[in-house]
């Protein structure tokens, strides 16, 4: 607290945890159980409350809401928590929501994470690391979003879907069912339309992995035999293709929401 940088119109509770070189802008608020690691920044107009831990360095935009209690009527109070991880970027007016009983009484989010204007991430999530929300994109409770998703301008998520890494959901979609690893999904209800070729160009996939997993991917929606049979024989003919192998283990792990997939085919 000592080396921390507040402003006379912010209030910070007695109780709340600051590291080095924090700095606390006009008009901010910050509740007694919460937790900000060195250098982080609440530019201004920034409300932390609840039981929050954030992570070294994140920046924190004006009338941002993070950690005031879930947005689910059957909470009742209960103690939870809302994790942050460092280095994230949270825009002006992003709310996020601690976990409930139901969800295991936290939500997470990773690290290097940005959160653009008006996005909001629910309760008992558990975001990974690298994400990007595009503005007014809206999580719903209990969804789980991979390393290095990108969630497009206006996307909404319905509760328990699983978006896994390095996935792209396109603007305005809305996506009821689980998106596969490397996948992209697009339009209201979403469909599988690809991969996440782009993505993976830019993060220097190589291309002899790009190639596999586009083959893997029509064998995988063809339309012969039924899903179960087609992932034991993508699962067989890859059996040494790790990002292959990461696309059948989120198919095979399965979760509360069907598979997202092509227009043309049926689970």
């Amino acid at each position: 607290m000592a080396d921390a940088e507040v402003h006379p119109t912010a209030i910070v509770e007695p109780g709340a945890r600051l590291g080095a070189g924090v700095k606390i802008g006009p008009y901010c608020m910050v509740g007694p159980q919460v937790s900000l690691g060195d250098g982080c920044e609440l530019v201004s107009h920034a409300v932390v409350a609840g039981r929050t831990d954030i992570g070294p360095r994140t920046r924190i935009f004006p009338f941002a809401s993070i950690g005031h209690q879930p947005q689910d009527l059957k909470y009742k109070g209960e103690s939870s928590t809302l994790t942050i991880g460092s280095d994230c970027l949270i825009r002006e007016g992003v709310t996020m929501n601690p976990g409930t009983a139901g969800g295991g009484l936290e939500t997470v989010v990773g690290s290097r994470c940005a959160f653009l204007a008006n996005s909001h991430v629910g309760h008992d999530c558990r975001v990974g690391d690298s994400v990007i929300f595009s503005n007014n994109v809206m999580l719903a409770g209990h969804c789980t979003i991979g390393d290095f998703a990108i969630l497009g301008g206006g996307a909404a998520v319905i509760q328990f879907a699983r978006v896994g890494a390095h996935a792209f959901l396109g603007g305005m979609s809305g996506l009821e069912n689980d998106l596969i690893p490397y996948g992209m999904a697009l339009g209201n209800r979403a469909h599988l339309s690809g991969l996440n070729i782009v993505g993976l160009q830019r993060r220097g996939f190589q291309r002899e992995s790009i190639h596999d997993l586009r083959r893997a991917y029509r064998l995988l929606f063809a339309a012969e035999g039924t899903l179960k049979e087609r992932v034991d024989d993508v699962a067989a003919e890859f059996a040494s293709h790790v990002l292959v192998q990461e696309i059948v283990a989120f198919i095979r792990a399965g979760g509360k929401r069907s598979l997202c997939t092509p227009r043309e085919i049926e689970g």
